[in-house]
């Protein structure tokens, strides 16, 4: 496991024509707000900037109870919410009993009649999953699999990005103001070169760690160090603030995460294409500052040889009562590229 680490660290350091190099960091409190100061030079070298302030109740409340997934507790609120429903309805002809052995919980029901049993423990199997499902939702996680078919559960890094993009917009103007021209790419870039810029924190397996050592991105704004997880995360959540109609792609190999972009491809990108639709790929994590584009080699061959899984993170459709989808007003007179436009 270490040497795979290492080995990524030396890709990224060859890839690269240099390192992401942060010259700045600082925060200071200021009433209900922290200022964030930092400075970093970009892929052309250049000097960069952001000074931005952030609400102490975005810091420090909107992800405060989150914490990685422990499949005990999961399984206690499971039961909790199962024996709640059946209080509200139950089973006829069955007894339903929530049981302890050795540690573990599980569901024993008797009746004198097998086939009541039988459906029983058929639509008790209906509620846990429903309940699962319910439960990983309103925690902020993620039931996947690997590129291997290994299952595990995860921060939902694409509801954790959603969930960030009213509290990052304070850094919106900022941005664009610094890029002074609402072009897709080089607002991308800029994105990629910050986020790059920040230090780099050791990713823990998705699979067996399940989300420890992940910091949502508000979180990872205030340690100033993020996984490759949590810095996908943030690049995703800024692109969103910046470009709400912008359609993303989550791309996860082991140990390891970077992100696709739906916009034109210019010659020599790296790009995958998933339901006709072709994302530039793009390196978030640092410390070799990747344009967008360019993935590091262990990046590059797991895409080649089909060894990665996605997540996709589109915009949200809005309806109307009927059913049918609503355009946004103003976008034929705008004048605005599509993926900034509300």
């Amino acid at each position: 496991m270490q040497s795979f680490k290492f080995f990524l660290w030396l890709n990224l350091v060859v890839a690269g024509n240099c390192f992401a190099e942060q010259l700045k960091f600082s925060r200071q409190e200021q009433d209900n707000n922290f200022r964030f100061q930092y400075q970093w030079h970009d892929h052309q070298r250049q000097l960069q900037s952001l000074d931005f302030g952030l609400s102490k109740a975005a810091l420090f409340e909107r992800f405060r109870h989150f914490r990685a997934y422990k499949s005990e507790l999961a399984e206690k609120n499971v039961h909790k919410a199962i024996r709640k429903h059946l209080r509200k309805e139950p089973i006829t002809g069955v007894q339903v009993y929530f049981r302890q052995q050795q540690g573990n919980s599980y569901i024993d029901i008797r009746g004198r009649d097998s086939a009541k049993v039988e459906a029983a423990y058929g639509q008790i199997a209906k509620l846990e999953q429903e309940f699962f499902s319910q439960y990983l939702s309103e925690n902020f996680y993620h039931s996947f699999l690997t590129h291997d078919l290994v299952r595990g559960v995860k921060p939902d890094h694409v509801s954790i990005a959603d969930a960030s993009v009213e509290d990052l917009r304070p850094m919106k103007q900022l941005i664009l103001d610094k890029v002074s021209i609402r072009n897709i790419r080089q607002v991308t870039e800029f994105v990629l070169s910050f986020v790059q810029s920040i230090p780099y924190s050791t990713l823990e397996s998705r699979v067996t760690s399940s989300g420890a050592g992940f910091n949502p991105p508000l979180k990872l704004l205030w340690q100033n160090q993020g996984d490759c997880d949590s810095k996908l995360t943030l690049t995703a959540a800024l692109l969103r603030t910046l470009m709400p109609r912008l359609k993303m792609l989550m791309i996860y190999i082991d140990q390891h995460a970077f992100i696709g972009v739906n916009i034109p491809v210019m010659g020599g990108e790296m790009t995958i294409t998933e339901n006709n639709l072709i994302y530039v790929l793009a390196e978030p994590t640092g410390p070799a500052q990747l344009k967008l584009g360019v993935l590091a080699p262990e990046s590059e061959q797991a895409i080649l040889q089909g060894r990665y899984t996605t997540q996709a993170y589109h915009p949200q459709v809005q309806t109307s009562e009927t059913g049918q989808k609503q355009e946004q007003p103003g976008a034929e007179t705008s004048g605005l590229p599509d993926a900034f436009l509300p």
